[in-house]
């Protein structure tokens, strides 16, 4: 049995994409999820579940950080192509 090997290829470009709305989009959700969930603190509390209200609140936070992050990488790509 022969094994066939295809030719290499050079990769493509990367694509881009907006990431700063994606870190958005991503870090309003979490943050709507921890709200959403407050009313039901009691209900989580008794069931041992209080870390699903705790690990939305520490995803919005990330996001927060991610969003700095993107939005500084966004500012130096533009001021490299200029």
């Amino acid at each position: 049995m022969s094994k066939q090997s295809t030719p290499l290829r050079e990769a493509p470009e990367p694509l881009e994409a907006n990431d700063v709305a994606t870190v958005t989009v991503g870090t309003v959700i979490w943050f709507v999820l921890f709200l959403a969930q407050l009313p039901f603190y009691g209900w989580y509390s008794d069931h041992g579940h209080t870390w699903f209200i705790w690990t939305c609140l520490a995803g919005g936070g990330l996001g927060l950080v991610g969003l700095l992050y993107v939005r500084a990488r966004r500012d130096a790509i533009r001021s490299a192509r200029q």
